[in-house]
């Protein structure tokens, strides 16, 4: 017994002395041979180990190469795939002589990673060349579609990984949509046994972003076996901090479900990071969301979901996509207020400063359109746009979304804008030069609430019906204004005109013509009341023209035509009241007899001027007066004692008057005017160039 036992004490003496000798009896360059070939059959890409090696056998297995590294996939350029500094491998003897991986560490320093893509062909799928079967020759790939976890013996090794460790590692990527560096990455993943949880940390820093990550995995054998995995996740930084405690689920497909909750402190500093930036807003800031979680790596869906994107608070649910041209999202939520102005492109939300404002000139950005692709339906009890306001009835005002390739199309229904019901449709498209169109058709509208709202136009109340198809485009708010085209129509019932008084300007008309002044009834206290208003519009280069409106009222009849020209902020209008006998209200004939009185509004938005066309009043009640009093006799005469009568001047034939002063040339400056008008001639010099139409003061 005594011989065996020195017979054994001397067998491991002398291993003891080969494994401490081998390193230093082997040549260098034999391993170093030996290691390159392995590694580029097992990978399919030349391994080279350009630095120094090192080989130590006990207590363990230790390996350190220095300048390692992988080349790249033929038709990738002459770049090495990947590099490292220095790569570091320890391996536990005892185990490794039973069949079993325990790796004690394995670190790599300054590792660099250059991934490429370029149309359907990647770098960093690996073909190894050794041969697997008895054929000498490797297998096929396996057919698209198969993932890694395929039931029991998937998992490539068994073993134990105390450490894995990157310091200081670099990955790239381009050929995508956008260019990618990843720089600074720490990594530590540690795995006490294949059926123990594994856990990985880290940080990296990409774009001046710094992203830490901790990640557990249940087990790497159950992951790789299609088993289900608990798995929990976090992520922290300046520009998101997510959670998710969940599992990936049965089956070859990565898929999971769990519950999640992430915060995003600015989805503005986000999207610019992604390569997407928003124009410069206040908007678009903090988001965040919580729910139940599934999806695979392609798709996710979020379930019994709770958002709030800066003042917006959601409920409901949505999913996700990831493999078109740009993400997409779709689902259903419950929005209690939605506050559109914020959200609208600079420029075009109404200004809080006095008096009409010219349109702005600043750019209009739709990129944000561009971001995503959307199919959402929203139901909110309230929306806000401008001032106008749009409340829900008896049910939720449903909002249909949809945003596909920069354009985005909502339509309205089920609402209440100030007492009408209707349907809404906007469409504002990004692809190139921005557009917009709005359809409305809304019938029981309280005209007076909503043009103020609307427009800051207040002088028009009463209630009936509006319809508008309108389309434009440009690159500015004011040519968005001047390309405005379409058309429209309007009618409304028992309502009133504030800031005139036309039965009032109508019984001062004539005294408005002796003195050539503005007649009583112009004034913010003023108001026409009518029992009929319609008319239609037609829209072309930011200019709506008018030809038939049409206002019934007891005691007047109105009719307009003019044009408004959108773009500029100015107006040409004409009204033409006619004072009548009738009190018949709507319905009533137009058709009655009586005098018109033509009134020109006209200028600026922000300064319209108002006019009375005096000389056409005067031609028509000459006219009239004309017609009653030719029984025969002097012309002249005549027409002296019409006018007199038309204008309640009295006669003046200049014979019979006792007061005469014999001159019978002396006529006054009214009856000259009319006279010219009819070519009669006069004794008094008048100036031929005097605008008739702006006579009123």
């Amino acid at each position: 017994m005594r011989r065996i036992l020195s017979i054994f004490a001397l067998v491991v003496v002398v291993l003891l002395a080969v494994a401490i000798a081998l390193p230093f009896i082997i040549p260098e360059s034999f391993y170093r041979e030996r290691a390159q070939i392995a590694a580029s059959n097992q990978l399919g890409r030349e391994v080279t180990i350009a630095g120094d090696v090192s080989l130590n056998i006990l207590p363990r297995l230790e390996i350190r190469a220095q300048d390692v590294t992988i080349g790249n996939a033929e038709g990738f350029g002459d770049e090495p795939f990947a590099e490292a500094g220095e790569m570091d491998l320890a391996v536990q003897l005892w185990p490794l002589i039973n069949q079993s991986v325990v790796i004690d560490e394995f670190v790599l320093i300054d590792p660099v990673i250059r991934l490429q893509q370029s149309g359907d062909r990647n770098n960093w799928t690996f073909e190894s060349r050794a041969p697997t079967d008895e054929t000498g020759e490797a297998p096929p790939p396996a057919p698209a579609g198969v993932g890694f976890r395929q039931g029991p013996g998937a998992l490539p090794f068994d073993g134990t990984l105390t450490q894995f460790r990157i310091e200081n590692g670099l990955v790239s990527y381009s050929g995508g949509a956008a260019d990618r560096t990843i720089e600074g990455l720490d990594l530590a993943l540690s795995m006490p046994g294949v059926d123990q949880p594994a856990t990985i940390e880290g940080s990296l820093t990409t774009d001046g972003e710094t992203v830490s990550f901790d990640i557990e995995l249940g087990s790497l054998r159950a992951f790789f076996e299609g088993s289900r995995t608990d798995l929990d996740v976090s992520l922290g930084g300046r520009l998101v901090d997510l959670s998710l405690d969940g599992a990936v689920l049965e089956g070859e497909a990565i898929t999971y479900a769990g519950r999640m909750n992430t915060t995003i402190p600015s989805l503005r500093a986000l999207a610019n990071f992604l390569g997407s930036p928003m124009p410069a807003g206040d908007n678009f800031g903090r988001f965040s969301a919580s729910g139940d979680i599934s999806g695979s790596l392609e798709r996710l869906s979020l379930t019994g979901a709770n958002l709030s994107l800066d003042d917006l608070d959601a409920s409901g649910s949505f999913a996700l996509a990831l493999t078109g041209a740009r993400p997409a999202v779709s689902g259903a939520l419950h929005i209690p207020e939605i506050d559109v102005n914020p959200y609208m492109p600079e420029g075009s939300a109404p200004s809080d400063s006095a008096g009409v404002q010219p349109w702005p000139e600043t750019p209009i950005d739709l990129s944000p359109l561009g971001l995503v692709d959307a199919d959402f339906t929203l139901t909110t009890d309230r929306i806000v746009f401008g001032d106008v306001v749009i409340n829900a009835t008896d049910t939720p005002v449903q909002l249909d979304l949809d945003i596909v390739n920069s354009r985005l199309e909502a339509a309205v229904s089920s609402f209440d804008l100030y007492d009408a019901r209707g349907q809404l449709r906007f469409v504002a498209n990004g692809r190139g030069t921005p557009s917009f169109a709005l359809a409305a058709n809304l019938d029981g509208l309280d005209a007076q609430p909503f043009l103020e709202a609307a427009a800051g136009f207040d002088r028009l109340s009463g209630t009936g019906s509006l319809n508008l198809d309108l389309l434009t485009t440009g690159p500015t708010t004011a040519a968005v204004m001047r390309g405005l085209s379409g058309n429209g129509r309007f009618q409304f019932a028992d309502g009133a005109i504030r800031g005139v008084n036309l039965a009032q300007v109508m019984r001062g008309i004539q005294s408005a013509i002796t003195s050539r002044s503005m007649p009583e009834g112009f004034g913010e206290q003023e108001e026409t009341d009518f029992s009929s208003l319609a008319g239609s519009f037609t829209i072309a280069n930011g200019v709506a023209a008018n030809t038939d409106l049409l206002m019934l009222s007891p005691l007047v009849r109105v009719t307009g035509n003019g044009s408004i020209d959108i773009g500029a902020q100015t107006l040409d209008y004409r009204l033409q009241p006619r004072a009548v006998s009738s009190l018949q209200g709507q319905g009533g004939s137009t058709d009655l007899r009586g005098i018109e009185i033509p009134i020109r509004i006209r200028g600026s938005f922000a300064n319209p001027s108002v006019s009375i066309d005096f000389e056409a009043v005067s031609r028509a009640l000459v006219q009239g007066a004309v017609e009653g009093a030719i029984r025969g006799g002097d012309p002249e005469d005549i027409i002296r004692g019409a006018i007199g009568g038309a204008l309640g001047l009295g006669g003046n034939s200049g014979t019979d008057d006792e007061d005469s002063t014999g001159e019978d040339d002396a006529i006054s400056p009214e009856e000259e005017i009319i006279r010219g008008l009819f070519g009669l001639g006069g004794n008094r010099d008048r100036n031929d160039d005097q605008d008739s139409e702006d006579g009123g003061r």
